[in-house]
């Protein structure tokens, strides 16, 4: 069985940074793409950023610049950067196994920025 697990939320100020970590288990195929999306309280689930085990990275234009996101293929582990970290930015934070038409999500981990 597959799955994903993220780490690393938690409060920060604004403008700090944070790096959450998602590692991925079971039968992992080349050819994935792993990512994040976020939830914000009465918001749907949006992209946050994805890398494909390929290289290619996909940024919401509301975190270009700020977050960066990067993974390790040997370990089957994407990362995410987050700096200069606004009040919006607030969320549950979910990572995404997509591979082979199947989407699999982690349970989420909470991100808050505030003061």
């Amino acid at each position: 069985q597959v799955q994903v697990v993220e780490s690393g939320g938690g409060l920060v100020q604004p403008g700090g940074s944070l790096r959450l970590s998602c590692a991925a288990s079971g039968s992992i195929f080349s050819g994935n793409v792993m990512g994040w999306y976020r939830q914000a309280p009465g918001k749907q689930r949006e992209l946050v950023a994805t890398h494909s085990s390929g290289g290619y990275t996909n940024y919401a234009d509301s975190v270009k610049g700020r977050f960066t996101i990067s993974r390790d293929n040997a370990k089957n582990t994407v990362y995410l950067q987050m700096n200069s970290l606004k009040p919006e930015d607030t969320a549950v934070y979910y990572c995404n196994l997509y591979q082979r038409g199947r989407s699999i999500w982690g349970q989420g981990t909470q991100v808050t920025v505030s003061s």
